[in-house]
Order: structure tokens, then C-alpha cells, then sequence
């Protein structure tokens, strides 16, 4: 099976909330989406041109007093049946490459101690992310407080996955440190 550029959807998505211009939507990807999918400018604005191409969005330019004319994007009623029919399709499964885990795989090469220090330094990447998921989760449930089913409720069901990833690896960092911990005193601490 071909392989899919997936960016089409995520931009479809993201207008299927609310019209915005490119560079809004950069700045809702990485206040919202950007810890389980990034995109970047170089993807978002070519995508958007064949996506306007296609018909499955429009633009409007708008002006705004004393700043630069922008292009806001609108999703169609094409675009949102493309977004409806992606979003029924079966998950791809994703092929992990992870660069610690490489490195980990391969550490008997490497002194003990610079293997601790990725693993903490993995186990610190996983509090400081926790800390900033329990603050968006926060503002999610105070900004919104129906008792229905809304998009806030899959904006914290997404968020709460990556709790559990990110304290699962988190733990894992903990059970390593421990495990190499005995063979550091066992051979010297090399």
C-alpha cells in the first residue's frame, strides 16, 4: 500500500475546528497536537495550496490594520467528507525508531555511566512532558465543563495516552537505572 501524506488530514482536521491561516495553524498544531504529531511550515503551506486545488478548502484574504494581509483557509463540504473518509480507515500502525533504544541495544559498547545519563536524561524529558500534560489537561477541563460529549472530551482522551506513555517510559528509565545500577557496583562503576 502506497504510503499516505498524512498532513492532508491533520490540516483538515484542524480547520474542521475553525477557519485559520497557515500560520495559525502551525501555532494550534504545537499548543495542541505537537507532542503525538508535528507538522512544520514547509509542509503545511504546500499542502494547503494542493488541498485548495483539490476543493477541499477555500481562502478569504483578510486585512487587518497595521499588519500584512493573510489567507484564512475553510474546509468544504468536499474536504470534510475526504477528513470523514480517512478518519473511518483502519489505523496504520506506525515503525518505532527510537535513537535511545538503539543506543541502549547496542551499550556494551559504551561506559556505564554515559548509559545512565541518557536513560536520566530520558527519565527527565518524561517529568518535565507530564508536568506540561497535567497543565493542558487542567486548562481542558476548566475552559471546558459540558456534560456531553464535545471535542474536549477527545482532546483528553489523546491527552491522557500520552500520560500513560510518558509515565510508562518514565518507569521503564527508573527499572533500567536500577538494573544497570547493580552491574555499575558489581564491575567498579566504569
Amino acid at each position: 500500500m502506497p504510503k499516505v501524506n498524512k498532513t492532508k488530514y491533520a490540516i483538515l482536521g484542524m480547520l474542521s475546528i475553525a477557519p485559520m491561516s497557515g500560520y495559525d495553524m502551525k501555532k494550534r498544531f504545537d499548543s495542541s497536537i505537537a507532542h503525538f504529531w508535528n507538522e512544520n511550515y514547509g509542509h503545511i503551506y504546500p499542502v494547503l495550496k494542493r488541498l485548495e486545488m483539490e476543493g477541499c478548502v477555500t481562502k478569504s484574504a483578510e486585512q487587518a490594520e497595521g499588519k500584512p494581509q493573510r489567507n484564512v483557509y475553510f474546509i468544504t463540504e468536499k474536504g470534510k467528507k475526504e477528513l470523514r473518509k480517512w478518519l473511518l480507515l483502519p489505523v496504520e500502525r506506525p515503525t518505532l525508531r527510537l535513537e535511545l533504544l538503539l543506543k541502549l541495544f547496542f551499550g556494551q559498547e559504551l561506559p556505564l555511566g554515559n548509559i545512565l545519563h541518557k536513560v536520566e536524561d530520558e527519565r527527565s524529558f518524561c517529568e518535565l512532558t507530564l508536568k506540561t500534560f497535567d497543565e493542558i489537561e487542567s486548562h481542558i477541563q476548566n475552559t471546558h465543563k459540558e456534560n456531553r460529549l464535545t471535542e474536549a472530551t477527545f482532546w483528553l482522551i489523546t491527552l491522557r495516552y500520552g500520560k500513560r506513555y510518558y509515565s510508562a517510559v518514565r518507569d521503564w528509565c527508573d527499572e533500567t537505572v536500577r538494573t544497570l545500577e547493580k552491574f555499575k557496583n558489581i564491575s567498579g562503576g566504569e
